[in-house]
């Protein structure tokens, strides 16, 4: 059996745990992940902003772009106190260049779902880059 570092990030509030996270810490949980779940809430337009930082240190720290990162609205049961549309989720995912999904962990709607792409994700971002013609030779200085 494989086993998969997915590292899950997101504002105090949004749905993803029930514990408070020190960002000093989160460069090496950053480090040492396979793939990223960044979380804001549906109901919360600041978490939304939030995120986009977390974006970037994960760029910065795994000192690459082919990462596997999936954008999650969370609480979508409570679509009625929405204030960020699905519209400006979905143009942020296009913008990263990664999957979007909306979710609710209370109600368990697509968790499922969003835990098998970041699975597939990771497994496709493992597998070597057929179009690289660069070999393991190189030396970059």
């Amino acid at each position: 059996m494989r086993e998969y570092k997915v590292v899950v990030l997101g504002s105090g509030g949004v749905g993803k745990s029930a514990l408070t996270q020190f960002a000093s810490m989160r460069d090496l949980y950053i480090k040492n992940g396979q793939g990223f779940i960044l979380v804001y809430s549906l109901v919360n337009q600041q978490s939304f902003q939030d995120i986009k930082p977390m974006r970037d240190q994960i760029i910065r720290v795994k000192r690459y772009e082919r990462v596997p990162v999936i954008l999650v609205g969370n609480k979508v049961d409570l679509d009625n106190e929405r204030e960020v549309s699905s519209s400006e989720g979905q143009a942020l995912a296009e913008e990263w260049g990664c999957p979007f999904m909306e979710t609710s962990a209370k109600s368990k709607t697509m968790v499922d779902e969003l835990f098998s792409e970041i699975v597939r994700q990771m497994d496709y971002a493992s597998q070597p880059d057929k179009e690289d013609p660069c070999c393991s030779a190189c030396n970059i200085q």
